[in-house]
Parts: structure tokens; C-alpha cells; sequence
């Protein structure tokens, strides 16, 4: 095979990069190692229903660049906001206890920004022996994918002070329109790269299928890819791949209940599994109005679902909100799908954090070190990391420094 351009990871960068030069009239492949496109926006589709296994929410909406491409693909904005400060009839989190909870996490920001530890780990600026640490942990699993210990503060508010409280979803699933936007785009599937040579005028572009020859390449595949080797670049790649190694992926999976009855609920209401845990789920009751129970487990509480595998996740989702409603709903929830981003091979974990004292890694892997090979994706952004936007951004920018060249 051969291409102008080789576009190595078909989520929503790679995507977003071919899209752009194949619009420039550049010969362009997308490459993608998987059976799909959409990286870590994947819809399936359950009873008729579209859910979002990864990728669910168009965060900071105003200025996403989906909210738009969505309109041209024909899918449909839900400009409904989510309810994830709100405790569903204050089950099993009184006012009083929310109220608390909040100002513990305040607290946190304000000794981040006002006060950060030199160790610029967000673990630090959390008061010793305070009641609404596991809290806190948990909240920063839902944001980061991992724990405050493992989480740098310079990063954390780089990404807080750039987005929005505006977050809508796709009623068709995020990762439909991410890959719908792929329509048309010559792809290679099923096709893992395993080294880029670059000793000759041309990359040569190992797979098993074959090589690929190419003038350029742009690589959009995950950290956790990257820092574990997966692709050969040869000499010179050692502060990339070092960076890559400082923003590793997070942990954050998926998963759908179906639901009997539960008319008497509101749609999207939300409940937090446990407050005082901080392996636990969110749970939002009949999102978009449907017959389901859409949970969501980050950092801790993802690792531990995973190594309990789907039937005990959902086992442990279950007694969590049975713990809440009452025993009676046992009975009526029943699993439909689910996630567990860290055994996709070629992914690896949800979205990237940096580790303490790493932010600037961002910037580092964003910078190529050879005018022919450019790297992108959502750990490449400098404020909207762990996002599809971000993601989209960043490829549109390899492609037009490549056309820039």
C-alpha cells in the first residue's frame, strides 16, 4: 500500500486529521489496528436504543466542534444538562452531607490554585484525615480517570479553566457521529502498526498485512500504546515516548441497565452510589427518557469493575442502587452492555492525565521531532485533554502543519 500521508489510529484525530487533507486533495490512509472507527467513542445499539460505551457527553457544547458536525451528519443535539450535582431525592446523601462534600472539594480547588504543594500532586492539597477524602477520590476518577495522588494539579486546572459547564449529548450516540464522519475516507482496518522506518526518502510503515509507503504519518494512537512500545519509531523518539509514559490513561468505563417500570422517576435524574467511597458509581436514571440505568465508574472504581468483569460490575452497580431504592428493584434491573476500555489492546485505558510535575508533557508530545512524523489526539491538547473535541483539534492541527511543511 501506498499514500501520500499515513494516518495511524482511526478515533476521533485520525478521523479529523484525514478529513482535513483529504479536503487539502492529499492521498491520505487511515489506519486503524482495530475492526472500527471511533477509538474511544464507540456506540452500540441495544432493544433500538444508541449507547455510548465510551465517549457520551460534547463537553464545553458552545465550542465544540461536533455540536456543528453533528448538525451536517444529521444527528441530534440533546441540549438537556446533566444533573451530576444532584442526588435523586437526596437518597442516601442528606442535604447537609452534599453540602459538606461540596465545600471539601472547594476547598481543594482553592488550596490548588491559591496554595499548590511543590509536589503538584492534587493528593497534597487535600486536608489530612478529612471525611470527604474518598469523596474527592472519587470525583477525580470521574474527571481524570484516576486518583488525586496520581493527578497533576497544573494540569488539572489547565483543563478546568478552559471548559465550559456546557455539556449536551447525541441522541444517535457520540460515537456514531464520530464515525460517521469517517464516511467516505479510505481506511485500512483490522491493520496495527508495529514500527515506522525512517531510514529511507519514504516511511516505511510496518503492519502484518504489509508495508505501507508514505511520505508522512501522522500518529493518533493512545499513550498507553506509545509508552508500551507498541510502535518501533527508531532513534530519536525518547522524550516522546518519555512524554507519552507521563500521561498515561486513565481508567473510566461504561455500563447499561436495562430498567423495568421506573415511569415514576424523572428522566436523566442522578444518583452517586456511595458518597463516602471512593470505589463507586454515578448513575443517571433514564437518561434521554429511556427504559435504562446508564452508570459510570472512573479511576479506582474502574479498575475494580474491570477486574470484576462485566456480570460482577454489574452485580456491584446493581446493590448499589438497590442499597438506595430499595430491594425491590433488584429484580428489575438486568445488564445490557458495558465497557472496559484497559483490555482493548489497541486503546488501553480511558483518557490521559498527566502525573505530578509532568503537565508540560502535553506540549512535548505535541511537538514533532520529525518533520515527517506529527502526533495527535486528546493527550496531545494543552486544555481540552480527555475529550472528543480535543481530540478533533488535535488532528486538525497535525494535518494542516503537515500541509504547513
Amino acid at each position: 500500500m501506498q499514500a501520500r500521508v499515513a494516518v495511524i489510529g482511526g478515533g476521533a484525530a485520525g478521523i479529523a486529521a484525514t478529513h482535513r487533507l483529504g479536503q487539502a486533495g492529499v492521498d491520505v490512509l487511515l489506519v486503524e489496528a482495530g475492526d472500527r472507527l471511533g477509538g474511544r467513542a464507540h456506540t452500540v445499539v441495544r432493544g433500538g436504543m444508541a449507547l455510548d460505551l465510551g465517549a457520551g457527553w460534547l463537553h464545553s457544547a458552545e465550542r465544540n466542534p461536533w455540536v456543528g458536525l453533528a448538525g451536517e451528519h444529521g444527528f441530534t443535539v440533546d441540549r438537556t444538562l446533566p444533573r451530576w450535582r444532584e442526588q435523586w431525592r437526596d437518597l442516601g446523601f442528606s442535604p447537609e452531607e452534599q453540602r459538606a462534600a461540596a465545600g471539601a472539594y472547594a476547598a481543594l480547588e482553592r488550596r490548588m490554585r491559591a496554595d499548590p504543594p511543590a509536589s503538584d500532586r492534587a493528593a497534597d492539597a487535600i486536608e489530612p484525615g478529612g471525611r470527604w477524602t474518598p469523596y474527592l477520590d472519587a470525583l477525580s476518577g470521574f474527571i481524570n480517570g484516576a486518583a488525586t495522588a496520581e493527578v497533576s494539579i497544573a494540569d488539572y486546572l489547565a483543563y478546568a479553566d478552559a471548559a465550559t459547564e456546557t455539556d449536551w449529548r447525541v441522541a444517535e450516540g457520540y460515537g456514531a457521529l464520530v464515525a460517521a464522519h469517517a464516511a467516505g475516507l479510505r481506511t485500512a482496518l483490522a491493520t496495527p502498526v508495529t514500527a515506522i522506518d525512517r531510514t529511507s526518502a519514504r516511511l516505511r510503515i510496518v503492519t502484518p498485512r504489509g508495508d505501507i509507503a508514505a511520505d508522512a504519518a501522522i500518529v493518533t494512537v493512545s499513550t498507553n500504546v506509545l509508552a508500551g512500545g507498541a510502535i518501533d519509531f527508531g532513534a530519536g523518539f525518547d522524550a516522546v515516548l518519555h512524554a507519552a509514559a507521563c500521561l498515561p490513561l486513565g481508567f473510566a468505563d461504561k455500563l447499561f441497565l436495562a430498567l423495568e417500570g421506573g415511569e415514576e422517576i424523572p428522566a436523566n435524574a442522578h444518583l452517586l452510589g456511595n458518597p463516602r467511597a471512593s470505589v463507586t458509581g454515578t448513575y443517571t436514571l433514564r437518561p434521554f427518557g429511556r427504559p435504562l440505568v446508564e452508570a459510570m465508574f472512573g479511576g479506582e472504581g474502574a479498575l475494580a469493575m474491570e477486574a470484576a468483569g462485566l456480570d460482577g460490575a454489574a452485580a456491584f452497580a446493581i446493590d448499589e442502587l438497590c442499597a438506595l431504592l430499595g430491594n425491590d428493584w433488584r429484580k428489575r434491573l438486568r445488564l445490557v452492555a458495558g465497557s472496559a476500555w484497559g483490555r482493548e489492546d489497541h486503546i488501553r485505558g480511558g483518557y490521559s492525565h498527566a502525573l505530578p510535575g509532568h503537565a508540560e508533557a502535553r506540549a512535548v508530545l505535541a511537538a514533532p521531532v520529525d518533520e515527517r512524523v506529527h502526533f495527535a489526539g486528546e493527550a496531545c491538547s494543552a486544555t481540552a485533554f480527555s475529550t472528543v473535541h480535543g481530540a478533533y483539534e488535535s488532528g486538525i492541527a497535525a494535518a494542516k502543519a503537515l500541509l504547513a511543511d
